[in-house]
């Protein structure tokens, strides 16, 4: 009689990292932008454009209200689009070929991978935080449309208030999304693993390295807003660089399986 034995996955290997650990990552994905800007300056560009296009979009519809959290909401979404960054910094560390079949190649071979999932959660918490925006417009001014006019609404205590309290909430959104994704989707593209041990692994690689990572939350959120302060075309270098950096960071914090 023959007895079926399933065999677990090793779990991923959580190492710890410092402040030195991000930085050097950083540095790292910087050179990689600068080995192989058309690549970065490709899916930074993308990006930059999906932005612009979003605001004028707003702009001609008459929505100037959710301009602003749109500006706020619209960096969570970035790591889902520098998946394509990691597959070519996963490339250049390995030293395969780069060249534009064999990158975008491997990104549309990942649609049948985890990613679309991984990429549902991400949107998720993008149209999360522009529904809770707009429900605390409601809640401090009373309707969307007060809020249109931002220099009287700065100088109205509702109006502080709101900035406050939605700078608190986005803040906590925005980590939680954080700490879901800056391991997980590179690990997806550099291994064949489930979506839910990727966020898992995520989240404890997160916690274990609160401080280090909290480091690197700030610097990515400080610099994809000031990217997008120039009509969003700072995003064409910034984007590319962060990415690259993420999946160094992921490398330093992952043990190779």
């Amino acid at each position: 009689m023959t007895t079926l034995v399933e065999t677990v996955p090793p779990q991923p290997v959580i190492r710890s990292i410092t402040a030195e650990d991000v930085y050097a990552a950083l540095s790292e994905g910087w050179q990689d932008f600068r080995a192989v800007p058309r690549f970065g300056l490709f899916f930074g560009g993308v990006y930059a454009l999906v932005g612009i296009a979003l605001l004028l979009t707003l702009w001609a519809v008459e929505r100037p209200a959710l301009i602003l959290p749109l500006a706020v909401a619209f960096p969570l979404v970035g790591p889902f689009v520098a998946v394509g960054l990691y597959e070519v910094s996963r490339r250049r560390e390995a030293g395969q070929r780069l060249d534009w079949p064999e990158v975008l190649g491997a990104v549309w071979r990942k649609r049948d991978s985890q990613i679309p999932s991984m990429a549902f959660v991400v949107l998720g918490g993008f149209f999360l935080w522009m529904w809770t925006a707009s429900m605390l417009v409601i809640v401090f001014l009373g309707r969307l449309s007060a809020y249109e006019n931002l220099d009287t609404t700065l100088r109205s205590g509702n109006g502080i208030a709101l900035v406050v309290v939605g700078t608190i909430v986005g803040g906590i959104i925005a980590f939680l999304l954080f700490a879901l994704t800056v391991v997980s989707l590179p690990m997806l593209v550099d291994r064949d693993i489930d979506y839910v041990t990727a966020m898992v692994t995520s989240l404890k690689a997160v916690t274990r390295n609160l401080q280090p990572m909290l480091h690197w939350a700030w610097i990515v959120g400080g610099a994809l807003f000031v990217a997008m302060l120039p009509f969003f075309l700072g995003l064409i270098v910034v984007l590319p660089v962060l990415g690259h950096a993420t999946w160094h960071l992921y490398r330093k914090v992952i043990a190779p399986a």
